[in-house]
């Protein structure tokens, strides 16, 4: 049970003690989509080592392709920031596919408020407050437009590693955000800031090789409407992912094979060809 348990943590919520390198879509410790309470590995007095991360989606024929380039930094074992560069493939649908741009930026930072497990407490999750803000968007409203917009997410997360279930390792997490952002800006901004609801739940197995496999699954609400966009109503985003990490114990190397429901039928004769589609992502703590 202890040796499974090593390798949750390892995988999936990134301690610090164990040098877990596990950033998400925007460069946040994380799922695939959501962020998790747990922070980049760092010292309690100092800075820690550089994580990088690569993610793809295929967003369909309307949207096109989303490339994210990610670097983040722990600090004092609490704290985690970093940068993301979004890299838009144009989508080949005419009179939809020119409201998407070429990209945008992206900064967070995170700082764990309660640590898990505190004062010897085991049902205590850590709990962490952090912000996303994204600069120079364009896709839909900024188009519409014609000028850069801005968007932004504060939020409060809890996660938890369960190792009572034998052999079963669980991680859940649980968050709510207030936001600007509509699908963390790969549709542009939202018509109102507005508090959402998002969060996740994973199992670890050990796998072939001395590798671990977590499969799991997430939620991240989206605000309804979206800017200079009339009518147009946005669904929930679902992500249904699976980690791997070859040689866990050893590797600060894993690769995150997703399939992500992001937006269909938005409004009467306007579908955004979003759903079920293939993610990808790889981090490397240098």
């Amino acid at each position: 049970m202890r040796h499974i348990t090593v390798l949750t943590a390892l995988s999936v919520a990134g301690l610090a003690a164990l040098q877990a390198q596990s950033l998400n879509w925007e460069g946040q410790t994380g799922v695939f989509i959501t962020p998790l309470a747990y922070t980049a590995q760092s010292p309690k007095n100092g800075i820690g080592e550089p994580i990088l991360a690569y993610h793809f989606l295929n967003a369909g024929p309307v949207l096109g392709d989303f490339h994210q380039a990610s670097v983040t930094v722990g600090l004092l074992s609490r704290i985690e920031f970093g940068y993301t560069r979004t890299i838009h493939g144009d989508g080949g649908t005419a009179g939809l596919s020119d409201l998407w741009t070429s990209g945008f930026n992206t900064v967070h930072a995170k700082v764990n408020v309660i640590s898990e497990n505190a004062r010897k407490r085991k049902w205590l999750p850590a709990i962490s407050a952090g912000f996303v803000a994204r600069t120079q968007v364009r896709n839909v409203g900024g188009v519409i437009t014609d000028k850069d917009t801005r968007n932004a997410d504060v939020y409060v997360v809890a996660s938890k590693t369960v190792t009572q279930v034998r052999h079963l390792p669980l991680v859940f997490n649980l968050g709510y955000k207030g936001t600007n952002a509509s699908v963390f800006g790969l549709a542009g901004n939202a018509s109102a800031f507005t508090g959402r609801l998002f969060g996740a739940g994973a199992f670890v197995l050990k796998g072939p090789a001395g590798s671990t496999l977590i499969f799991g699954s997430e939620f991240a609400q989206q605000p309804r409407y979206v800017q200079n966009l009339p009518g147009a109503i946005v669904p929930t985003t679902i992500t249904y992912a699976a980690r791997m990490v070859p040689l866990a114990e050893h590797s600060k190397f894993n690769v995150d094979f997703g399939v992500a429901q992001a937006a269909g039928r938005i409004e009467p004769g306007v579908n955004l060809q979003a759903r079920a589609q293939f993610a990808l992502g790889v981090s490397y703590g240098l």
